[in-house]
């Protein structure tokens, strides 16, 4: 299940597991919200909402996406969070990691302000 996160200077592409989450988001698209960012991860609240799966964790992987069931949020990690001790991005809470940036250019999203529009629709 392929996607396109479309951010107004920059747009990335990304896959997503085919996880009860993933399905879920896939299902939900397209959809536009505005960006929030927390240390090097861009978060925005988003219809859907599903449980924790087993298996779900803090602490992921630089271009991972997640679901956050707090907010719910729609999560995408590209370094140390406020919560992380070192380079490793670190949820607040555990997240269900349901897919992957499959390009990432670091510096782009460094430059993604609050605020900005996110469009995230299904790819070709």
């Amino acid at each position: 299940m392929k996607i396109i996160i479309r951010f107004a200077t920059y747009q990335v592409k990304a896959e997503l597991y085919e996880t009860p989450t993933g399905k879920a988001v896939f299902e939900s698209l397209p959809f536009t919200r505005n960006v929030s960012t927390w240390g090097n991860e861009i978060y925005f609240g988003i219809p859907v909402k599903v449980d924790l799966e087993p298996g779900a964790i803090t602490e992921v992987s630089s271009g991972d996406l997640a679901y956050w069931p707090n907010m719910p949020a729609f999560c995408i990690f590209f370094g140390a969070t406020p919560a992380s001790s070192g380079d490793t991005p670190v949820a607040a809470s555990p997240v269900n990691v349901f897919g992957k940036l499959t390009e990432i250019e670091i510096g782009k999203l460094h430059n993604i302000p609050d605020g900005t529009n996110v469009t995230i629709e299904k790819a070709g």
